[in-house]
């Protein structure tokens, strides 16, 4: 038996991200075990694959907004005394970062990652036992299966990203609901708000229900700002991932900003199309079955910037989604729930 442990803390499209290459050694080394490494937030996802045995939670990010206060409730020596319960045959530090480096150094075992030319942070690769290169200029699925298969010893397979999770959420048919994802961190990511209530009436006149999630208070407040404009639109209570998953893989269609959740439709299969304006889906988009992207087509765009700095007239906000109107997302959302090609559209 080989034991390995997976340090990816985050964010969730990057732990979702990491799946495929847990799937692949599952199914190359029949007598691996894996432990993980992940942020309290995202504890549950990890756990979907069978191949996982034990996540390891970690609180990073509130940490660092309050150290000395998690050291007095001693959370970090609980993390550091779990890490440090098995010696392992393998630590992989998917992430590539010094942070996620340091937490490798409290395992026991020999560590794998990155070179400093493939690693996000350089100097993360001074913590590895071994390091391999893994070139930069591709999807993060399939960095992460490459440097899994250069750290466990096999051939990347030659066959589609298996997420390993949709079995586990399978549902007996799909419901005639949409799921908005409409939350995101960047003001630049966020589709127009009255576009979504154009969208939620167009869904309406053709029988299907709006559901929309929601993760903070001003993701609440646009939710519920989009259904008081349309009674076929329910906003939904807090969810957990789970939740979230069951929702998602049951429905007929999602349409989503780029954000974790839509590389979750991506993993369950749910047909999604996916809005990008500041962001670029080159290598970070969603990548699966029934995956369409939709780029805004806009001189600034993708400026990759977190604030809108343009200048001239525009119809809506951010400037760029005006060349992605309801009317062509309802046309690639239909043509994507019936399983037809869509021309000049990504996946």
């Amino acid at each position: 038996m080989m034991n390995v442990l997976i340090i990816k803390t985050s964010s969730l499209g990057d732990v979702l991200h990491t799946l495929p290459a847990v799937t692949d050694a599952a199914c190359l080394l029949p007598d691996i075990s894996f432990d993980w490494v992940v942020e309290e937030t995202f504890i549950e996802v990890p756990a979907w694959h069978a191949a996982v045995d034990t996540v390891i939670p970690v609180a990073l990010r509130r940490w660092k907004h309050g150290f000395l206060h998690a050291l007095r409730l001693g959370e970090p020596q609980a993390a550091v005394k779990q890490l440090h319960k098995h010696s392992y045959d393998r630590i992989i530090d998917a992430q590539g970062l010094i942070k996620s480096a340091i937490i490798s150094r409290f395992a026991r075992g020999p560590r794998y990652g990155l070179d400093s030319a493939s690693a996000r942070e350089p100097l993360a690769a001074s913590a590895y036992s071994r390091t391999f290169p893994v070139p930069r200029a591709q999807h993060a699925v399939a960095r992460v299966r490459q440097l899994f298969a250069a750290a466990l010893e096999y051939a990347v397979p030659d066959t589609p990203p298996n997420y390993g999770i949709r079995d586990r959420f399978a549902a007996a048919q799909r419901q005639p609901v949409l799921v908005f994802l409409h939350g995101t961190t960047w003001p630049t990511k966020h589709w127009p708000d009255e576009y979504w209530v154009e969208l939620a009436t167009m869904a309406a006149a053709n029988g299907l229900q709006v559901k929309i999630p929601w993760g903070n208070a001003s993701e609440q407040q646009r939710a519920e700002k989009i259904a008081a404009a349309h009674r076929g639109v329910e906003v939904l209570s807090r969810m957990s991932l789970s939740e979230l998953a069951e929702l998602i893989a049951a429905a007929s269609g999602v349409v989503g900003v780029d954000t974790g959740l839509v590389h979750l439709a991506a993993a369950l299969g749910t047909p999604c199309v996916t809005l990008y304006g500041a962001t670029d889906p080159g290598l970070i988009g969603t990548v699966g079955d029934a995956q369409l992207h939709l780029q805004a087509d806009f001189p600034c765009a993708p400026c990759q910037a977190r604030k809108c700095n343009y200048q001239g007239s525009a119809e809506v906000f951010p400037a760029c989604y005006g060349s992605l109107p309801p009317a062509r997302v309802w046309q690639t959302l239909v043509a994507n729930m019936a399983g037809v090609a869509v021309a000049g559209e990504t996946s």
